[in-house]
């Protein structure tokens, strides 16, 4: 007999954060979390995440892995180059795939990261930039990587590598 967990863990969660959400703290570490998530937004909070709630979040999700520390997931491929400081990433069950931000310096740094990706024979697709953002796919007889840079209305600019097995 096969137990399907996840689904109703993740119904549990969804549950959870929907009840926190729209009533009062209780104290209880999984409302405070709410609670922050709601009153602070996710990218603050999600610098903050520690250990414990980072484990919740793969046993719900199924073995999902996340960094928040300036850290590839430890499961991330060799061999796909990075450019920029690395700010965190994701990576799913069983090596499905992974995400990686990094932070660079500016928008033309797009023309590095493609010429990393095809130094490191990635053959390059559909590719489009100009002096704010760029996008490309990079595939290789092993994975297929779309590699996006975008600059944010304060003047930040992140690229964003996803992942996924050929």
């Amino acid at each position: 007999m096969v137990v399907r967990r996840r689904p109703l863990a993740v119904a549990a969660l969804a549950a959870t954060i929907a009840l926190g959400a729209s009533a009062c703290s209780t104290g209880t570490p999984i409302d405070n979390l709410v609670e922050g998530l709601v009153g602070q937004g996710v990218e603050q909070i999600t610098s903050g995440i520690d250990e414990e709630i980072r484990g919740l979040v793969g046993d719900v999700l199924g073995g999902v892995e996340l960094t928040t520390d300036g850290s590839v997931p430890s499961s991330f491929p060799q061999g796909i180059p990075l450019v920029g400081e690395v700010l965190g990433g994701g990576a799913g069950p069983e090596g499905s795939g992974w995400v990686v931000r990094t932070r660079l310096d500016d928008a033309g740094a797009f023309a590095g990261a493609q010429g990393a990706l095809e130094d490191a024979g990635f053959t390059a697709s559909g590719v489009s930039s100009d002096a704010t953002s760029g996008y490309g796919a990079f595939t290789s007889a092993e994975y297929r990587v779309d590699l996006s840079v975008a600059t944010d209305a304060q003047g930040e600019v992140t690229a964003t590598y996803v992942v996924t097995p050929q």
